[in-house]
């Protein structure tokens, strides 16, 4: 989880939301991304899903069944179906998202049992970590707009939250 923290970092500094992933296939690292939705102009840029591009690339193939994916937050419905449709077999993250995680915080793609794969979950490590992070960038992104500093990309909008999880 620490090199997805530090994948996260990486998209702070890009004013990108400071999301992080990485894959790992065993025991080695295949996958490492952040979010780069703004950088690329593109929506599906999200950090998963740039580390399962990479992971498949590294395998040459796209099934990841003995893979695992750390996550600094929560995966979205778009993320947990490239999850899901990769068999990714376990899927790590630091802090819900109790507004649109698709990994229990809202819905629980992941395990639904009507799906044909499902992922072992495994919420809330280094959650303070993940949550400091978010929390930070949304604060700044904050008072830049309050301050009429230009607008950053990814800045939060009203209502934008970071929930803290309490533990498994």
């Amino acid at each position: 989880m620490r090199d997805a923290l530090r994948q996260a970092r990486k998209a702070a500094k890009q004013d990108e939301v400071p999301i992080g992933a990485i894959i790992v296939h065993q025991g080695t690292v295949i996958g490492r991304a952040w979010n780069q939705v703004e950088t690329l102009k593109d929506a599906t840029a999200h950090a998963e899903m740039l580390a399962l591009t990479q992971a498949e690339s590294a395998l040459g193939d796209w099934r990841l069944n003995e893979c695992d994916l750390y996550v600094t937050k929560e995966p979205c419905p778009m993320c947990a179906g490239a999850i899901i449709h990769c068999r990714v077999r376990r899927v790590i993250f630091g802090c819900p998202d109790v507004k649109g995680g698709a990994a229990g915080g809202y819905w629980n793609l992941l395990q639904a049992p009507n799906l044909n794969h499902r992922c072992e979950i495994t919420a809330g490590v280094l959650n303070d970590d993940c949550v400091g992070i978010l929390k930070e960038f949304f604060a700044e992104a904050r008072r830049r707009r309050a301050e009429g500093l230009e607008h950053k990309k990814g800045a939060a909008k009203d209502g934008d939250d970071v929930v803290v999880f309490d533990g498994p």
